[in-house]
């Protein structure tokens, strides 16, 4: 008598597990979405084959780098490698034009590549707890931009237009930072910037959302 192979067979944990051995995309007919906490130390080079790719998050894994081939990922509009070992990102990252949402906090950046300006549908930008020291101008190109925060980093100072050509920007985060109040007020398109964020604010209030006791977060350490 024959034996039947269980439908469930090819489980999920089966298919990490081969994807992480062979390094072989073994999930892409599943649209496979997330891969955190898998203890996962790089990625396969044929990853540009997830062409239909729209949500990567590779949380809490131990990520040294990205392959260039993530730059195939045009679809992609929501990546996350948080808590990961980055200490750098790869050029080709700036292919994404559909990527909305980048988040690198929590790794190990000394700085941002030029090409994340390529990146023109960015509305966030995390970068919390790294080592970056400095932002590339490029940045001053995202103008979907809303929201850019990089707490407990190096940054002393930011490019010198990024308030003024940035339009959309509501928050920016950099508390932990070698940067002063002063130098931020000092900055072209701060007043516009200012209203932008006092108005989201505002906004917040009148849908009754929770604020901190502290009131309107300033954004940078005073």
């Amino acid at each position: 008598m024959g034996c039947c192979e269980s439908k469930g067979a090819d489980s999920k944990a089966n298919r990490i597990a081969r994807w992480r051995s062979t390094g072989i995309v073994a999930l892409r007919d599943a649209k496979l979405k997330i891969l955190s906490t898998n203890l996962i130390e790089r990625l396969p080079i044929n990853l540009g084959k997830l062409q239909s790719l729209k949500v990567m998050i590779l949380d809490g894994n131990q990520i040294t780098s990205l392959p260039d081939e993530v730059g195939q990922l045009v679809r992609l509009e929501r990546l996350s490698i948080y808590g990961n070992m980055l200490t750098s990102l790869p050029e080709t990252i700036g292919s994404l034009r559909n990527l909305s949402l980048l988040n690198v906090s929590n790794n190990k950046l000394k700085y941002l590549p030029e090409s994340v300006g390529s990146c023109f549908s960015l509305e966030e930008l995390q970068a919390n707890d790294n080592l970056i020291e400095e932002l590339p101008a490029s940045v001053c190109n995202l103008i979907h931009l809303k929201s850019l925060c990089l707490n407990n980093n190096n940054v002393s100072e930011i490019p010198s237009n990024l308030l003024k050509d940035c339009k959309t920007l509501q928050n920016i985060s950099l508390h932990g930072n070698p940067i002063s109040m002063d130098q931020f007020q000092q900055m072209d398109g701060f007043q516009e910037f200012e209203a932008r964020r006092k108005k989201k604010f505002d906004k917040q209030i009148d849908s009754n959302v929770m604020i901190s006791s502290k009131g309107l977060d300033e954004g940078v350490d005073l």
